[in-house]
């Protein structure tokens, strides 16, 4: 069977006409399979959604009981058929419940990659290679300039700036799906067994990640109205960027401002954000990463999306690997 046949861009997302279904539709349809939580992959109003079950329980934290008209779950490496085609989910490594989706139909299988990372990371389930005649990759940094530190090492950043300005908050930005959670646990991995300070909206998530048996450690909320200011000092406040820019930051002892994400390599994002301590921590494959597992994979043909595409396009060529941008909108960075 032809790939373009089995799975092309549409404007909702990728379509498979076989199947009858969308991946990551950026409109409401009738029949959605979904690869992890992030606002810009899984959105509400779909009448079925298809995904891992702790997708459609994060969908469900985000949106609310209504996300969707109805509901199933799919086990990792569990075969299911939709309307006569063969779809399966599998770990991709870039949030809790995140999940390659496989497809296939006449002896063709289609791998989309979602969003996915190779780093070890213990808050979900690690990135698993899957056979395929056409991998789907995303390109976020699909940049040859891209190449991401260990994070343990940024975290280091971190704990000697505690060391430093043992007087001042550092509050640190991060999403609130997956890199907050993971800045945590690096933060206990790294030894740090001091209260961490959370801000609101990552409550109902960071509560999730426990009950799924991830190990945070003592978090406590970020209120100051009922807490002595005097609390934070040398204290680690996470929240999502965007708090950082209110008043609800000024209210910290001295506070240092510090942001998790790959796109801290980049100086002057860093510096617009008026970021003063950048962490590169990143849930997505930096440019070797993306390289090496389409050289793993060895697929016949590689199509590309939601990033810098082009670089990837050409490399693949160069390589003798047939490959096409797919141009897909819709798709931001929430994740990073």
């Amino acid at each position: 069977m032809r790939p373009d046949a089995l799975l092309y861009p549409a404007p909702e997302g990728l379509y498979c006409p076989e199947g009858g279904f969308y991946v990551d539709p950026v409109r409401p349809v009738e029949q959605a399979l979904v690869t992890h939580g992030h606002s810009d992959h899984a959105r509400p109003g779909h009448v079925n959604v298809l995904a891992t079950r702790q997708t459609l329980d994060i969908m469900r934290l985000r949106y609310g009981d209504g996300f969707c008209a109805s509901e199933q779950a799919a086990a990792f490496g569990e075969e299911l058929l939709v309307n006569g085609v063969k779809v399966s989910f599998h770990p991709a490594g870039h949030v809790l419940g995140s999940a390659q989706i496989a497809i296939e139909k006449n002896g063709t299988r289609i791998v989309v990659s979602g969003d996915y990372k190779r780093r070890p990371d213990p808050t979900c389930a690690a990135y698993e290679p899957v056979a395929c005649d056409v991998f789907i990759t995303e390109a976020t940094f699909g940049l040859p300039v891209f190449h991401h530190p260990d994070p343990m090492d940024e975290i280091g950043k971190l704990l000697a700036s505690l060391r430093q300005f043992p007087e001042r908050t550092h509050l640190v930005g991060a999403y609130a799906l997956g890199k907050a959670q993971r800045v945590i646990r690096l933060l206990r991995d790294a030894g740090y067994a001091e209260p961490i300070y959370i801000h609101g909206a990552m409550e109902k998530l960071c509560d999730y990640y426990v009950e799924q048996g991830i190990d945070l450690g003592e978090l406590l909320p970020a209120t100051i109205e009922s807490r002595d200011k005097s609390a934070f000092t040398g204290a680690v406040v996470i929240g999502p960027s965007s708090a950082f820019a209110d008043r609800w930051a000024r209210r910290f002892n001295e506070p240092l401002p510090a942001f998790a994400s790959g796109w801290m390599m980049v100086r002057q994002r860093a510096k617009q954000l008026g970021v003063e301590l950048p962490l590169v921590i990143s849930d997505h494959c930096d440019w070797p990463e993306l390289t090496e597992t389409i050289r793993e994979l060895h697929p016949a043909e590689v199509w590309v999306t939601h990033g810098r595409e082009e670089a990837l396009v050409r490399w693949c060529q160069l390589q003798g690997i047939k490959a096409k941008p797919l141009h897909l909108v819709g798709y931001e960075d929430e994740g990073d």
